[in-house]
């Protein structure tokens, strides 16, 4: 089958054998899959990675233990948990100490033409959606994690840094929950994505909650600046590079640092089947998976939001 491999920071797409169906898991021939950040920045040597990328995906089931699944369309959550320890029995397996992780650590990922993922990780795909709106289920859930990190922002004033891919939808996500959140970024036509849903553009003053998604090293610092006494700061970027920022005025203000990873698809499924989050604007080209190296070039762009791939 045809697969995308990452190795030594370039991309390269070649054929791999049919993936082997371990107990307990689903083969799923992939229809369409998204390149995210962390798939750029898996590139530039975020983690070391070599291997197969992708965690953004829809498919089918073709084959699992349970015939209710075979033929079913379907998101996947992307963290492989080893079931047993304590984070898993209560229900986090995300945090898993032993944990693999879809297209980034030990399991390969979804940009190839089938994969392979646990049957307790399947959600099955509202017929109201299409593939091209449920494969942002994943970066969605992870706009929902802030939520359940934080509990209900309601009434509270919320900054997110940075209008890329994450930043629109984590904005979007957090008006839908009833705070006030104002989007700081650099491109009027993507902010205004956002503005369309009643998010506010720019704005002065601190914040009770500041959100770097801006992707950079430089994102951090600028939230902690931007968030009052108390207040909290949620760190959503993953960059290759270290961050280095100023501890003093964390201290002197008493900021929470939040870090911020996954969340839990079923919240994000309900969003997107509502038409509560405008995601088919965010679209900006789609590629096949034999022109990868192309759809990560684009991908890589300044300005440029949502590549798909569709095998």
């Amino acid at each position: 089958m045809l697969t995308v491999r990452i190795s030594d920071k370039r991309i390269s797409v070649g054929r791999s054998r049919r993936p082997r169906r371990e107990p307990g898991f689903a083969l799923i021939r992939v229809t369409i899959a998204g390149i995210c950040n962390t798939d750029l920045e898996l590139l530039r040597g975020y983690y070391g990675f070599a291997g197969r990328p992708g965690h953004e995906f829809v498919g089918v089931v073709e084959e699992a233990d349970s015939a209710y699944w075979v033929g079913k369309r379907v998101v996947g959550e992307i963290n492989l948990g080893c079931g047993k320890c304590d984070w898993c029995v209560q229900g986090m397996g995300r945090h898993c100490p032993s944990r693999r992780v879809l297209g980034i650590v030990k399991h390969p990922g979804a940009f190839a033409e089938r994969l392979t993922l646990p049957e307790g990780n399947l959600l099955e795909v509202p017929g109201t959606l299409t593939d091209e709106e449920a494969v942002f289920c994943e970066p969605v859930a992870a706009a929902c994690e802030i939520q359940e990190q934080l509990g209900k922002l309601r009434g509270e004033r919320v900054a997110v840094l940075g209008d890329g891919k994450l930043g629109l939808l984590i904005a979007q996500v957090l008006q839908v929950g009833g705070a006030q959140v104002h989007l700081f970024g650099r491109h009027e036509k993507k902010m205004a994505i956002a503005e369309a849903v009643g998010v506010r553009v720019g704005g002065s003053g601190e914040f009770d909650v500041t959100v770097d998604a801006t992707g950079s090293a430089a994102g951090l610092a600028t939230a902690v600046r931007m968030t009052r006494a108390r207040g909290r700061v949620v760190m959503k970027s993953t960059v290759a590079e270290p961050v280095c920022i100023d501890m003093a005025p964390v201290i002197v203000k008493e900021i929470s640092l939040v870090g911020s990873r996954c969340g839990r698809f079923a919240p994000a499924l309900r969003l997107l089947a509502g038409r509560k989050i405008a995601v088919r604007p965010m679209i900006a080209d789609t590629f096949p998976l034999r022109e990868a190296e192309r759809a990560f070039q684009r991908a890589a762009e300044r300005g440029c939001l949502k590549v798909l791939l569709t095998p």
